[in-house]
């Protein structure tokens, strides 16, 4: 330890609003302090100080102390001098350098260089609105650029080095935005996990990813773990919401609030900032593309979650490709609503903010009133919510009266109509013949479904005017919805479609960060995810002898491109078994690859990726048919007495299913049937079963395979119940296992 002597500290308000002198002598010092970004810790047997640490930095020129707080400035010498590496993104803190440097540049070399561009082309114009938080945000650009320079930098100031990893356990809020972007500033490494991970998968992400640190949601959620992560190796805590008075027990871990950390950046970056010499004592090092920007741990619908190596580079493609498919300008809304540690939410939110746009976040219980009250532009979502608000417009529908219900899906129908004929002859109806029309069927295709869609135009633009309007005020999406994460289902697809909502599917892995194809605005091919994006490879190989097929024909899908990973965190075998030596990613899925026609209903699908199924979701049953499950759980999803389906059947000689039933639709199902009484307010087993049964043949019926024995689950399966991924996905496998029992007396 370098020898520190310490002139004094005084102390006001903050210990009993009373000043205070404190003589501290070398054996007082549990770390040396007068390093870059050190902490001085120490104890004071007469005042308990709320922080536990008093923090020193280097002084810069000629100054010779630094306010840690209103009321404290701490003066420190040291007799050795020892050169620290202060890691910064080149473009954002482009100001520590000397103009004459050649490293500075206006080129975006790692994300955090995004906001000095957005907060100089931007200013003062609104970046985003977090009404349900306490207090409620409002930052402009510049205002949010400062806020992330004053977070990264209170992070160095109490102690975060280079390359280290923090762990940022929260959901989505405007402070996460400037947590997520204040750790990557400094050169740390990112590990993010949102509030509904189960402690156990949170511990294991901590000590997996070997965190030294943890910034954590609220106190609720730190009060939830605090057992389990108090025992851990942990610098200190930064709370990003609520007030460390709401804490059971704050251990011995250092813990720091919020605004705690802006103050100490603050403070520091005005010393920097006011020093001739800005190099005197940090040797400044820019983040560099290929640096790690974050592990992003898989939601994991089967086996244990792998942590994904994320560079800026990777990242970098994303917000600068994204403008293909959103081509947002400055001042649309946006309405922020996914967990954002997961890739798909988090690579859109940098890309979105690089175009001056307003986003507001929300939440599931408040989407129905923010979509009506803010109007968005866009959506950025999963299909489940898209389903979730297909499912509400159509019990609108429903439970209006006949004559209105019969206005609207007489309507309705007439524009899934008009819109069929309309994909003929633009040229977007998907097929995987490889031999295209003669030109001759091609025009009289053409002139035919040009002639009908004529016809059906003015009655599809009438029910635009008295039913669709009254959808639009509701839903805002005045531009579009953009869909990843999961399968979309064909007839929300189309119905969103039909009522003249554009949906825009996607795709993409957290290996690939994420999006690595989607449907563009002027090619918005249903039933596909739509062309790579740019500077992306894909080819379709067989499962067994991996060699590579030709278009229209469905393998494994694999990828190459600047978004793929670098590979999973201390798993290299898991790495090798995805990603070759030639740079190809084994995405796990099965798809196809439309073939080009230079004629015909599909001259504009050529090259458009479709997706089938993951490889590992195929039931294979004892007679060796091969079965992708989600085809019949998209089918049968249309049925709104079904709310959750799992296809079961491996090993088996006929496929069952695990149901959650809408209990409520079945009740008024069974009632207009007259099953029940008219005052029966529940239904037995048999009779729900029956009805499934009858539902399940209506809405699979045109299917290769049919689905026999079900098995009624009582409870939803829920992300709390551990049977869906965070990001709204069915855990198969977990589903598999708690019923077990069950499953095998069903195919007895």
């Amino acid at each position: 330890m370098n020898p520190v002597s310490i002139v004094s500290v005084s102390a006001s308000a903050w210990v009993n609003q009373m000043a205070t002198t404190i003589f501290l002598t070398p054996n007082s010092i549990l770390r040396n302090s007068c390093d870059c970004g050190h902490a001085l810790q120490f104890l004071c047997s007469n005042h308990k100080f709320r922080s536990r640490q008093i923090f020193l930095r280097k002084c810069y020129g000629s100054r010779g102390g630094f306010s840690l707080n209103r009321g404290f400035r701490l003066f420190c010498q040291s007799k050795t001098e020892e050169m620290q590496i202060r890691r910064y993104s080149p473009f954002l803190e482009s100001v520590l350098l000397d103009a004459n440097d050649a490293s500075v540049s206006d080129e975006w070399r790692a994300v955090p260089d995004i906001w000095r561009s957005s907060a100089e082309k931007y200013g003062d114009r609104v970046a985003l609105v977090d009404p349900y938080h306490d207090p409620p945000s409002n930052l402009t650009y510049k205002e949010l650029e400062q806020e992330i320079l004053d977070f990264s930098e209170g992070l160095r100031v109490v102690g975060v080095k280079p390359e280290e990893k923090i762990a940022l356990f929260a959901d989505n809020s405007c402070r996460w935005l400037v947590a997520d972007q204040g750790i990557m500033a400094t050169g740390a490494i990112n590990v993010a996990r949102g509030s509904r991970s189960s402690v156990e998968e949170l511990s294991q992400i901590y000590n997996h990813s070997d965190s030294v640190a943890l910034a954590v949601d609220s106190p609720e959620l730190l009060n939830r773990f605090s057992e389990e992560f108090y025992s851990k190796p942990i610098k200190f805590i930064v709370l990003l919401w609520g007030e460390k008075s709401s804490l059971v027990s704050e251990g011995k871990v250092p813990i720091f609030n919020y605004k705690e950390i802006l103050d100490l950046g603050r403070d520091s970056r005005k010393i920097m900032l006011d020093s001739d010499d800005k190099q005197q004592y940090c040797l400044h090092e820019p983040i560099k593309p290929d640096d790690v920007a974050a592990l992003v741990y898989t939601s994991g619908t089967s086996g244990n979650p792998k942590g994904v190596i994320l560079t800026h580079r990777n990242l970098m493609h994303q917000i600068k490709n994204l403008s293909d498919i959103v081509p947002a300008v400055g001042g649309d809304k946006f309405l922020s609503m996914l967990p954002p540690w997961h890739c798909y939410e988090r690579a859109c939110e940098y890309f979105a903010f690089t175009c001056g746009i307003e986003q507001f976040y929300t939440n599931v219980r408040k989407l129905k009133d923010d979509l009506r009250q803010y109007q968005p532009n866009y959506v950025i979502s999963v299909p489940l919510v898209y389903e979730t608000l297909y499912s509400g417009i159509q019990k609108q529908i429903s439970s209006s009266s006949t004559v209105l219900k019969f206005v609207a899906l007489t309507f309705i129908r007439i524009s899934l109509a008009y819109m069929e004929f309309k994909r003929i002859y633009e040229g977007t109806c998907l097929t995987r013949n490889q031999k295209q029309p003669p030109y001759l069927v091609s025009i009289s295709d053409w002139l035919w479904a040009r002639v009908i869609a004529a016809l059906l135009w003015p009655l599809h633009v009438l029910g635009k005017k008295l039913v669709y309007r009254n959808i639009h005020s509701a839903l805002g999406i005045s531009k579009a919805g953009i869909s990843g994460g999961g399968c979309l289902p064909s007839h929300v697809d189309k119905f969103f479609e039909a009522i003249d909502v554009k949906l825009l599917n996607g795709y993409g892995l957290t290996e690939t960060s994420p999006v690595v194809a989607a449907r563009r605005p002027n090619c918005n091919v249903v039933g596909s995810v739509g062309h790579p994006i740019r500077h992306i490879e894909f080819k379709v190989v067989d499962s067994e002898t991996s060699e590579v097929l030709p278009t229209g024909l469905s393998g494994i899908l694999k990828v190459r491109g600047p978004p793929v990973m670098k590979g999973y965190y201390k798993n290299p075998g898991a790495t090798k078994h995805v990603l070759d030596d030639d740079g190809w990613l084994n995405t796990g899925d099965i798809g196809w690859i439309a073939p080009h026609h230079s004629t015909g209903r599909s001259r504009r699908c050529g090259g458009v990726v479709v997706l089938e199924g993951r490889a590992k979701d195929t039931i294979v049953l004892s007679t060796g048919e091969n079965i992708e499950p989600a085809e019949l759980e998209e089918a049968a999803l249309r049925s709104s007495l079904i709310q959750q389906i799992v296809v079961i059947g491996q090993d088996q000689r006929r496929l069952g299913a695990i149901i959650v039933p809408n209990k409520e639709e079945a009740l008024i199902a069974a009632k207009k049937l007259s099953l029940v009484d008219i005052d029966a307010s529940d239904l037995s087993n048999d009779r729900m079963t029956n009805l499934l049964y009858e539902e399940l043949r209506k809405w699979t019926s045109g299917r290769s395979f049919q689905i026999g024995p079900i098995l009624i689950a009582d409870e939803p399966f829920t992300i709390d119940s551990g049977l869906m991924t965070p990001t709204m996905k069915i855990r198969r496998d977990r589903i598999v296992a708690q019923y077990k029992d069950q499953i095998d007396n069903l195919f007895k």
